[in-house]
């Protein structure tokens, strides 16, 4: 009895997921990973180049462990992987490829970005501007999921839909320095449409499913403790979904919708001999903080190692602050990375990010 009622909790709280997916409440929509400084060119095409040499970096997500174990079908908990590949095309010029893969749910997509920046010296800072282009394939298999009641009672899930092809454009802005940098960007500058509008002739409601533009903000420093021996790295990144766009419903319809918070994170951390990196960091969102409206997300320890060939491994554990721990024992990422030219560029010029 207890597990059946267990299963069904996380059976409804899927379906509750999968349904703010295709509708227009849409809450956070690209890949979400809680070393972001893992891939930074992931969400900010401004630091493709920023190394000053060749950097080619993997990293996978695997979210909410154990998430619908003991139902029919797979739990649909979110899984994504990335990536890049980036350098120096000229002394101001650098270049990159992207490409991510993220599964949630009955939903999946791919995005695959070429990516160029330019750097302008400030003294002994840099201002990197960038823009990615690309593509994103979006689809969804209504198969994956396990309906309570028959398929055709909303139509919303009668048929699969067709895979979408939509363009990805980005844009963003990184100034950095030895000890201190900061960043904004945006992966995907436009609004599209996933699929069209589907009205209910009965309620007069109308649900759709769109990509909406997502916004990063990061800054982040080194102190040194003991000369280069140990560096203290506080870092911050906050995201938003839909800059400025606001929920608006009535009784009949629903007009338009971001459910997401605008999340924090923030992270303290310790770099030791240049050699392991690791540290602690807090997600919780504004909501919650100013509103109480929303709910702390997750606290993470993770660490990396640089190897002295420029090998870098990295991993980290994501412990859910929120309803989900009753659900699930956590979530994981792993991170492989070469930086290659890495001995000879660390020698004059050794880098904190």
């Amino acid at each position: 009895m207890h597990n059946s009622m267990y299963s069904n909790q996380k059976s409804l709280l899927l379906a509750m997921m999968i349904l703010l997916g295709c509708t227009s409440l849409y809450g956070q929509q690209d890949p979400m990973f809680t070393k972001y400084f893992f891939n930074t060119l992931n969400y900010n095409p401004a630091y493709a180049g920023s190394k000053e040499y060749l950097s080619v970096v993997v990293l996978a997500r695997e979210q909410w462990l154990n998430f619908g174990s003991g139902t029919n079908k797979d739990g649909g908990a979110p899984s994504s992987q990335t990536f890049s590949v980036h350098g120096p095309l000229q002394k101001r010029v650098g270049i990159g490829l992207n490409f991510s893969n993220d599964k949630i749910g009955a939903t999946q997509s791919n995005t695959i970005s070429g990516i160029y920046s330019y750097k302008v010296p400030f003294g002994e800072s840099h201002l990197s501007l960038g823009v990615s282009v690309g593509v994103t394939n979006w689809r969804a298999d209504w198969n994956e999921l396990v309906f309570r009641s028959p398929r055709g009672i909303d139509p919303v899930f009668a048929a699969n839909v067709e895979p979408v092809w939509i363009p990805s454009v980005g844009a963003g802005a990184y100034f950095y320095h030895k000890f201190y940098y900061i960043g904004f960007s945006t992966p995907r500058l436009f609004q599209y449409d996933l699929r069209s509008d589907i009205s209910n002739p009965i309620q007069s409601i109308v649900k759709n499913a769109q990509i909406y533009p997502h916004y990063y903000f990061t800054s982040g420093a080194a102190f040194r403790v003991r000369g280069d021996d140990i560096i203290f790295k506080p870092s911050l990144l906050i995201k938003n979904v839909g800059l400025f766009n606001q929920f608006v419903s009535n009784s009949n319809q629903v007009i338009s919708g971001i459910a997401a918070p605008t999340e924090f994170d923030i992270d303290l951390s310790l770099l030791f001999y240049e050699k392991m990196w690791t540290g602690l960091s807090f997600r919780s969102a504004f909501e919650q903080i100013f509103e109480g409206t929303s709910s702390h997300d997750s606290m993470d320890i993770w660490a990396s190692f640089f190897m002295g060939n420029g090998l870098r491994l990295g991993v980290s554990y994501d412990f859910p602050l929120n309803e989900l721990q009753n659900y699930t024992v956590g979530s994981f990422e792993l991170m492989l990375g070469y930086d290659f030219d890495y001995k000879v560029k660390k020698v004059t010029t050794p880098r904190y990010f």
